[in-house]
């Protein structure tokens, strides 16, 4: 509901509106509801919440208000709802023009049993045993002597505390069950407020304990008592403490009563009056108020401050602690931040200033500062400065021959002042006068001429003030004169027509004349004559197509001014116009009428003249000037002749041309038209009585009455209901000869003195019959589908119960926003079918809908739905619907990323995007519609590689999916390859590292080789994710050549190449020397040439370890991971080649990772090497 307070808006200004309502939620207790809305309106409205029954707590455990300045979102969260919580809230949009309300209800589903609440209940103390353990009392109404424990104390502070300070109390008394506390609060208070009854019959403005500016500190309550001799007691921390009811300088405690309202007093403040001060009315706490006294005391005190008239005053003390703010009076009342006292404090909150703006006499007096208990004071001295000026000279512009007045203000009376004029004293003289009104000095210049213009000064007590009077002499006109050419021209055609208007003004003046908007200049027709200090204009010839607005315009260097009056050129009149109307044409008299000239010629019409001429004849007969009215009745005519008629205007400028009229038949044969269909009004078994309209066309002459036939259904004969002879005089008939459940319809002709005219188009049919009851309601009104636009319902008819409910023969939906009270009908004719579908709903809203059935008695009484219905379809939890969607995507750097999901979910979710866990930067676009999101990366960089999810939720329930996202680029090839010879038979290659590996984790390297012998190049390793590879099988006297390539998702990069490698095979002549035959001994134990190295590698790539190991005999060599063998595995590759041991994994995975052991032995020895294999994701 929107409430406009103006009846006309500003431009640009609106009303508020909701461009987004709260949605209605049920929710299981314990979860988090937010009610959600969007406002729009200019100014921007300012937007608060409500509720039915009672007020909102707000409080970062119950409830909180807050505003996303991106989304423009204003929320109310509840962050664990309660049953409390249920209710119909109310969001209230309100600028200065007006108000919008939106209602939404938050039902909460209970949970069963919970132990937490249980154990809450067994641990809560019950809030009757805790006021009666408050109030433990003596037989006199006393309380028991004793301190006051923290428990004790806290909820008295509460029950006599202001909402707003619950938060800091609870926070300062270590309460963290929020709900808990107020429940129990609340109940003590009915309980307090029974109690309180008994002995006090009103009691309002409780003012907690203040510290003022003497020393003292005093609390306040208005009370009404039923007993005015009841006893009021005053405790402090539970022990009760003397007061008198008088003020005197010796007691510490007093009561002041004026009145209803009593004030209490203490005096002398120190440290030990810090605690919690209750009133007692016969044994019945009213009132308690906490009071503390911060450890702070003056460090430096405020000091006495002289200020001159209208200067500010600064007022500063420093304190020995911090203090948010301290207290400042001026002369005994308090200060607040205001256009006339500035109250600041600095960051470390020890230096306290207040500055008094403006000072002025009254200002002055004692200004005191209060932090805590302690105080201090000064003086305010404000000091006469002399005269000074409230309102100074303004600059004047004053016209030639017209008066000029300055005016200036001073601070006193006894002023006294001169007056310059361009640095010269002036005084009064002739045509100048200067004046004194109190504290108001002025100078009137009676009649400005160009020797006042200069620059004017006042002084007085050596102060000044200063202005211009600048004289201007812009055109203008004599009153008298210009009244007189206001007076508007007539003249006749052809005749001549004289403008002249005097003006004064400073030349040159420009002087410009227009006709209907239209500058004029010197023409055959127009002669324009100047002369000094007037303007005349002559126009010759003037045609009525002259007149019109006359206006003389004239500027110079001041200004412009413009002078009006009308031209009125009289003239013959245009002739009559047509269409002509014929009123009647019968066979004695001839009506008609015309439309008035379109021009009158400028004067009032005087007659019509009229001539007749009988169509056959040569002759025209003059009928005579007739009047000034646009018709004619002849009655002089013959039935059956034709006549045509001669019209012409008459005005005091002469006849105009004539028009002639088409020919008139006296007395044709014209037939009426056809009236309206007939109506139903009634049917019974014996009678029906129908109705009808005349035509519109009746014929020229009167309608006479009517004829009525009827037709039987199925039938093609049509009966006259009436006899021949005895037309229906009225417009309307009561049929009764019927035939009882026989359907009939009827059709009606007019009748003129021509004869009857054309029959009507039939009525609707209708049985012969006593009327029908309406029907019942509708049975099983249901909802079978909805979406944000439509709603699709189902019902069964409603029974039929002879004589009470007759059969529905159709039916009626009707819907109802929530926020209006009328019901708009969807389908304007009744349906037949039990089924409709309502369209063009608003998206998210409420609506009420109800059936109604209908038939021949009327409409049955309409059948609502139980609860209202959201525009919306049926809860659904997100789910995307994608039979195959890509975990994984590779983009070329620089080329768009563009990936887009599809989902469903109802209602309409919120969709998020993240990033490696964080929100999408600004650069990513994200666009959302019905049912799908799509991600846009429009120019991609490396640094946009990551995992990207989308969470699609609602408040059903929510679903995630995770994209990796891989921007990349081919390649840049390894550095310079090296070749190295380890152990025999074999070469390794290491090459210095790609500039994109440390870019791009998935990056890999594959090894080529070539030899002399096979001049092809062939792959010898792929996947490498080091920077070293050892190949086998290199046999001497062949040349070898190794190419090294960096790849990842894009491709590969250009090779590196190796210098050519070649193990030169020496040919000996063979000869046998049979030498000393010697023992030698080669064991040894096994010894690790090359170590196995740490390996890392992504998920579901291969991994390659290796490493080389010496020993004689031949070692036997086993693999383990994480201790347990792999020899027999078949999942690992294993080789062993001239000492050369490798381990290959095809596709590594999670359960890949751990620690890989090489053992190797013989009989001589045994030797280990560990490595261990990361897997990353």
């Amino acid at each position: 509901m929107i409430t406009q307070f103006l009846e006309e808006l500003p431009e640009g200004m609106s009303t508020p509106d909701f461009t987004r309502k709260p949605i209605a939620l049920t929710i299981q207790e314990g979860k988090n509801a937010v009610f959600k809305a969007i406002v729009v309106g200019t100014p921007t409205p300012t937007v608060t919440w409500g509720r039915a029954n009672g007020e909102i707590l707000f409080h970062p455990s119950v409830c909180e208000q807050k505003y996303d300045e991106a989304s423009h979102e204003h929320t109310l969260e509840f962050p664990k709802v309660s049953p409390d919580d249920a209710d119909t809230y109310k969001c209230f949009a309100a600028n200065e023009y007006g108000r919008a309300v939106c209602t939404v209800v938050l039902n909460v589903i209970e949970v069963g049993f919970s132990k937490t609440k249980e154990l809450q209940k067994q641990q809560a103390e019950d809030p009757t045993d805790l006021r009666k353990k408050l109030k433990k009392r003596k037989a006199d109404g006393t309380r028991e002597e004793k301190p006051m424990e923290n428990e004790d104390k806290v909820w008295e502070i509460l029950l006599s505390a202001d909402k707003k300070d619950y938060e800091r109390i609870c926070a300062e008394y270590n309460i963290t069950d929020f709900r808990g506390m107020l429940k129990k609060l609340n109940e003590m208070k009915k309980e307090r407020e029974e109690e309180i009854a008994e002995f006090v019959s009103h009691i309002s403005t409780l003012k907690h304990i203040e510290v003022s500016d003497e020393d003292c500190a005093t609390f306040e309550l208005d009370m009404d008592l039923k007993d005015p001799s009841s006893k009021i007691f005053l405790y402090k921390d539970g022990v009760m403490v003397p007061f008198t009811k008088e003020e005197s300088e010796d007691p510490k405690h007093s009561l002041k009563q004026v009145g209803k309202k009593y004030i209490f007093t203490i005096k002398k403040l120190a440290k030990d009056d810090a605690g919690l001060y209750s009133v007692d009315v016969e044994g019945v706490n009213v009132f308690s108020t906490d009071f503390k006294v911060p450890e702070v005391d003056f460090a430096v005190k405020i000091q006495e401050v002289k200020a001159e008239e209208r200067q500010d005053a600064l007022f500063q003390c420093v304190l020995t602690g911090p203090m948010t703010e301290v207290k400042w009076y001026g002369k005994s009342a308090p200060l607040s931040n205001g256009e006339k006292h500035e109250i600041t404090v600095s960051e470390d909150k020890l230096i306290h200033k207040l500055i008094v703006r403006d000072c002025l006499p009254l200002d002055a007096g004692i200004y005191a500062a209060v932090a805590g208990i302690k105080s201090c004071n000064a003086w305010l001295i404000v000091e006469d400065p002399g005269v000074h000026f409230h309102a100074g000279l303004s600059d004047c512009k004053a016209i030639i021959g017209e008066a000029a007045e300055l005016e200036c203000k001073v601070s006193r009376e006894d002023c006294v002042g001169i007056w310059y004029r361009d640095g010269n004293e002036i005084q009064s003289s002739e045509g100048l006068t200067i004046s004194k009104d109190g504290t108001v000095h002025k100078l009137k210049i009676h009649k400005v001429t160009e020797e006042f213009a200069g620059k004017y000064k006042f002084e007085a007590d050596g102060r000044k003030t200063e202005a211009l009077i600048v004289v201007e002499d812009p055109p203008r006109f004599d009153a008298e004169e210009l009244e007189a050419f206001k007076t508007p021209v007539t003249v006749k055609k052809g005749q001549k027509a004289t403008f002249k208007l005097p003006f004064i003004g400073r030349e040159p003046i420009k002087v410009q004349w227009y006709l209907e908007g239209e500058e004029l200049s010197d023409d055959s027709n127009i002669k324009i004559e100047h002369s000094e200090g007037s303007s005349r204009l002559l126009l010759t010839k003037l045609q009525r197509k002259d007149s019109g607005e006359i206006k003389m315009k004239l500027k110079n260097e001041f200004g412009t001014v413009e002078a009006l009056s009308q031209l009125v050129v009289l003239d013959k009149p245009t002739p009559p116009m047509g269409p002509l109307e014929i009123v009647e044409a019968s066979s004695s008299v001839i009506e008609f009428k015309w439309r008035p000239p379109k021009d009158s010629g400028g004067c009032k019409i005087g007659n019509y003249i009229l001539e007749r001429n009988q169509v056959g004849r040569n002759t025209w007969k003059k009928v005579g000037p007739i009047g000034p009215d646009a018709k004619y009745r002849d009655g002089d005519v013959d039935h059956g002749r034709r006549y045509c008629y001669r019209i012409r205007v008459e005005t005091e400028m002469g006849t105009s041309e004539l028009m002639e009229t088409e020919d008139i038949q006296a007395g044709t044969k014209a037939y009426p038209g056809p009236p309206s269909a007939p109506k139903v009004v009634s049917a019974f078994k014996n009678c029906i009585t129908l109705s009808w309209s005349p035509p519109a066309d009746t014929g020229g002459t009167n309608i006479l009455g009517y004829n009525l036939e009827k037709r039987k259904k199925g039938s093609n004969l049509w009966g006259q209901v009436n006899p021949p002879e005895e037309m229906i005089r009225g417009k309307g008939f009561a049929v009764k000869d019927v035939v009882e459940g026989m359907e009939y319809e009827f059709r009606v002709s007019a009748i003129n003195n021509s004869g009857a005219g054309e029959f009507s188009t039939p009525s609707e049919f209708v049985f012969a019959r006593d009327p029908k009851k309406p029907p019942g309601k509708v049975i099983d009104l249901k909802v079978t589908d909805s979406t944000y636009t439509t709603l699709s319902l189902s019902w069964t008819k409603p029974k039929d119960i002879e004589g009470v409910e007759d059969e529905a023969k159709g039916y009626f939906v009707e819907i109802r926003p929530a926020e209006n009270t009328d019901w708009d009908r969807c389908n304007t004719n009744a349906i037949t079918l039990n089924f409709y579908t309502v369209k063009g709903m608003k998206s998210m809203a409420m609506y009420w809908v109800r059936v109604i059935a209908t038939n021949d008695g009327g409409e049955g009484e309409p059948q609502e739905l139980d609860n209202y219905i959201l525009a919306m379809p049926p809860p659904v939890r997100p789910r995307f619907t994608d039979a195959k969607i890509k975990s994984f995507m590779v983009v070329r750097a620089g080329n768009s990323a563009r990936f887009t999901i599809n989902f469903e979910a109802s209602p309409w979710p919120d969709v998020t995007w993240l990033k490696d866990g964080v929100p999408v930067s600004k650069k990513v676009t994200i666009s959302n519609a019905e049912g799908t999101s799509q991600l846009l990366i429009p120019s991609a960089e490396r640094t946009d590689t990551g995992i990207y999810t989308i969470i699609v939720k609602n408040i059903v329930g929510q679903e995630t999916f995770s994209v990796e996202i891989r921007v990349t680029d081919e390649p840049k090839p390894p550095g310079p390859v090296e070749l190295d010879e380890n152990v025999p038979g074999t070469v390794t290659i290491s090459w210095d590292a790609s500039p994109d590996e440390k870019r791009d984790d998935r990056l890999h390297y594959m090894v080529m080789k070539r030899d002399s012998n096979k001049r092809t190049w062939h792959t010898v390793a792929d996947r490498i994710f080091n920077n070293k590879f050892t190949a086998c099988n290199i046999m001497p006297g062949r040349e070898y050549q190794f190419r090294v390539y960096a790849k990842n998702d894009m491709g590969s990069s250009k090779p590196s190449e190796s210098t050519k490698w070649l193990i030169s095979s020496k040919k000996e002549k063979f000869t046998v020397n049979t030498p000393e035959s010697k023992v030698c001994d080669l064991q040894c134990p096994p010894r690790f040439i090359v170590p196995l190295k740490m390996h890392t590698a992504p998920q579901g790539y291969e991994c390659y370890m290796s490493c080389a190991i010496k020993g004689d005999p031949t070692p036997h060599v086993t693999w383990l991971r994480n201790n347990i063998s792999l020899n027999t595995n078949t999942n690992y590759f294993i080789s062993n080649t001239c000492g050369v041991c490798s381990l290959l994994i095809l596709t590594v995975g999670p359960k890949d990772t751990g620690e890989y052991k090489i053992v190797a032995e013989n009989s001589l020895g045994r030797a280990e090497c560990s490595t261990k294999l990361t897997v990353r994701e």
